[in-house]
């Protein structure tokens, strides 16, 4: 089936979907951080925490659980339940920060403890932390799919694709969310908006598992997939130990942390960064800005894929991909607040997202080549766990640091003290922190090309042979 151009294509266009529909649900309130500060009293330490939360469950160990779920139960078990945990966990978020359950008995007593956190915060978090479980799973079983529909074709291409679309969505949401919220004057329904898409998603997976079984069902009449194979090809426990136990895995898993760290933990802060270093402009211009971010990432994904399959230089790209992210966190630091130039903030968000293009372009498909294929799933859900520590721990960092930064200025604390809709914060500190973390990638991509040349990964290799 997969010989078929277009069921191979159709099949990764209805994933890419899902997770297109995913990457809006993450972002939904990323451009409303004023708005929500503004309605509901989420303070920035609130709002890191918050965006904390998405990744609380999976550090915890429910990603190395997806492992196990996604190489024991199959993709299309895996994809459907991964789906059904982001509709559930979108669904609780709504109501977190629904008008209506601020007046509720229940939202009261959450107001009752650990009052630094609002009722509508706690709730939200709650929500947002099965919506992570669900969404990492998801992609984790995306990754899994691809692999499988597109083994000894356009793989790189195909992942490339998926990620762009889901780019794209980071794009759509920074336009529309800002404009739903302003003209309905709240936070709550730009997020209704993503649930009823987040459903859409679920039956596109749903379509594509009809179409995983025929798959397996020809595999299995051409002798290519056997009972006695698939028994000998059972994934163990033990092999966790495995992966666990190469220093491969722990390279790219090291790269992957550190890189994502200060890219989507910066997502979360990112439009209300350029309100602040471009004197103050609305929420709904620093969105306008900022959705631009993903556009350099979908608009060359796609390419750079082709070029891994056809000519490889896979470790290359990941060394460019942490040095451009490193010149652009320094340039919103300390260039862009000294010039305020929309120009030069435009060009450094286009810049960032092809950043944003090359490393997870290379990285991905790498990961094939270095694991085993019946541990192929555990491995991509274990360095999701690894990227996922970073991600719950930094968001929550930035925060504290961006209060804490600001505590004694001048202009934060005039505009506090005289209930302004809009707070200056200044961004240098977060931002510094942000580049640190370009920097280690940066090494960590460096030695992952010596030991590719020493150990013959294949990661400079084409993907097509």
């Amino acid at each position: 089936m997969n010989d078929s151009p277009a069921a191979r294509w159709s099949a990764l266009v209805l994933i890419a979907l899902m997770m297109f529909f995913g990457y809006m649900f993450v972002d939904v309130m990323s451009p409303l951080q004023s708005l929500i500060e503004q309605q509901r009293g989420w303070t920035p330490g609130v709002f890191g925490t918050y965006a904390s939360a998405e990744y609380l469950l999976n550090v915890c160990g429910f990603l190395i659980l997806a492992g196990i779920i996604l190489d024991k139960m199959g993709i299309r078990f895996t994809g459907i339940l991964s789906a059904s945990m982001m509709v559930a966990g979108a669904a609780i978020k709504y109501v977190g920060i629904s008008d209506w359950f601020q007046a509720t008995e229940f939202c009261n007593w959450l107001n009752s403890w650990w009052t630094s956190m609002p009722g509508s915060a706690k709730m939200a978090s709650l929500g947002f932390m099965i919506f992570g479980c669900g969404c990492e799973m998801a992609g984790t079983t995306v990754s899994k799919a691809i692999a499988k529909w597109f083994k000894g074709k356009e793989m790189a291409l195909a992942m490339g694709i998926e990620m762009a679309i889901a780019r794209v969505g980071v794009f759509a949401i920074f336009s529309i969310s800002p404009m739903i919220a302003a003209k309905l004057g709240s936070v709550q329904a730009p997020v209704a908006f993503c649930l009823v898409l987040l459903i859409i998603g679920l039956v596109n997976f749903i379509v594509f598992s009809v179409m995983d079984k025929k798959f397996d069902s020809q595999l299995m009449a051409n002798g290519q997939l056997s009972g006695e194979q698939a028994s000998d090809e059972e994934f163990h426990i033990s092999d966790l130990g495995k992966i666990f136990g190469s220093l491969n895995f722990w390279v790219v898993a090291l790269l992957c942390v550190l890189y994502y760290s200060a890219i989507f933990p910066f997502q979360r802060y990112g439009a209300n960064m350029l309100q602040c270093n471009l004197d103050g402009i609305s929420p709904e211009a620093a969105a306008n800005i900022f959705r631009w971010f993903p556009i350099g990432a979908a608009a060359i994904t796609p390419f750079l894929g082709s070029f891994l399959d056809h000519k490889g230089k896979g470790a290359t790209m990941l060394i460019w991909g942490a040095i451009l992210l490193i010149v652009c966190h320094l340039v919103f630091a300390f260039v862009l607040p000294a010039t305020h130039s929309s120009v030069l903030a435009y060009t450094t968000i286009v810049v960032l997202g092809i950043s944003f293009s090359l490393v997870p372009a290379a990285l991905w498909p790498s990961v094939p080549k270095i694991i085993d294929e019946k541990i192929l799933g555990s491995a991509y859900c274990l360095i999701f766990w690894v990227q996922n520590i970073g991600l719950c721990l930094v968001p929550a960092l930035i925060g504290y640091v961006l209060a804490a930064s600001n505590a004694g200025n001048p202009a934060v604390v005039a505009a506090k003290a005289a209930g302004a809709e809009f707070i200056p914060y200044d961004y240098t500190i977060p931002l510094v922190i942000f580049a640190g973390f370009g920097v280690l990638a940066l090494l960590i991509a460096v030695y992952l090309k010596a030991l590719d040349k020493k150990r013959g990964l294949g990661l400079e290799e084409p993907n097509i042979k």
